[in-house]
């Protein structure tokens, strides 16, 4: 089997039970070998401990910074030709690396997204995901969101993981759709070389991504908008996590991000692609 060369970029401020979660999956699911580099933002509960523990690249910052600040940290020492950036509150599924690079590569795209509760690519099987899954987590908001719980619901929601994703992937196999999904995006080396890297002054840097590379497509055609796979699906928990994890600290470089409409004109760039602008929107919950 071809082996990639691939590095994995986390942001992290605390959240040790997620990030364990997080880190299981991955070792079990991944393909190929891989750098895994965290940015640490000032965690206080174990968290940057246990990744050192297990191998992790970390970059200690004494501080809280925004999601795009730590993105570009991880690049500064990223060693891989594809460039995974995760959330930690997410489950990577079997051979998720391996399928989204090779559908990557079979559609000539530089920046694409397993998909997921958030946009399955379509309004009505994001609705009825995305229906589901609230009919799940719902019940257990009184009881509180630990490590316990997250396994469990995660359980509910997908009795048998594995065989789930396999489905998936047998129905989709390696089919795109145009958007993004924030919490997991693939760039490729090119794709940093005519881009850059991320915008530091948007905690909505991903969805920034989405219109820059659309833009950038339509009016140099160099590089295709970001895409998402169909057939590779990993699970967000969606902001779960921060219900039971201690308030994070305020931004450091809060002073310095913007809001997505003060750089772009959401109502103009929504017409280059109604169905999945608007779901990207809704995804992000940011405009």
């Amino acid at each position: 089997m071809l082996k990639y060369s691939i590095s994995i970029i986390v942001a992290i401020h605390n959240g040790l039970a997620t990030n364990k979660l997080f880190l299981a999956a991955l070792q079990k699911y991944t393909c190929n070998n891989y750098q895994l580099i965290v940015i640490d933002n000032a965690s206080t509960d174990g968290s940057r401990q246990f990744f050192e523990l297990n191998n992790a690249e970390v970059i200690a910052n004494n501080v809280n910074y925004s999601y795009p600040v730590c993105q570009n940290q991880g690049i500064e020492i990223a060693n891989g030709d594809y460039l995974f950036f995760l959330n930690n509150d997410i489950i990577v599924s079997p051979g998720w690396d391996k399928h989204l690079i090779e559908t990557a590569v079979m559609h000539n795209v530089d920046v694409i997204s397993a998909c997921g509760i958030e946009n399955l690519g379509n309004s009505h099987d994001t609705k009825m995901i995305s229906r589901r899954w609230k009919l799940i987590k719902n019940p257990f908001s009184a009881i509180g969101f630990t490590a316990f719980t997250l396994k469990l619901i995660f359980k509910i929601m997908y009795p048998n993981w594995e065989q789930f994703c396999e489905n998936r992937f047998k129905t989709y196999h390696n089919n795109i759709v145009e958007g993004i999904v924030g919490n997991n995006v693939m760039i490729t080396r090119r794709a940093l070389e005519i881009l850059g890297k991320w915008d530091e002054r948007l905690q909505e840097a991903d969805f920034d991504l989405y219109i820059r590379t659309k833009k950038r497509s339509i009016e140099f055609g160099d590089i295709k908008p970001c895409q998402i796979s169909l057939g590779v699906f990993i699970h967000h928990f969606i902001r779960m996590t921060s219900k039971y994890s201690a308030k994070p600290n305020p931004f450091a470089d809060s002073k310095n991000l913007i809001r997505i409409h003060e750089k772009w004109n959401i109502d103009e760039l929504r017409d280059m692609h109604p169905d999945n602008f608007t779901l990207s929107i809704k995804e992000n919950n940011r405009v």
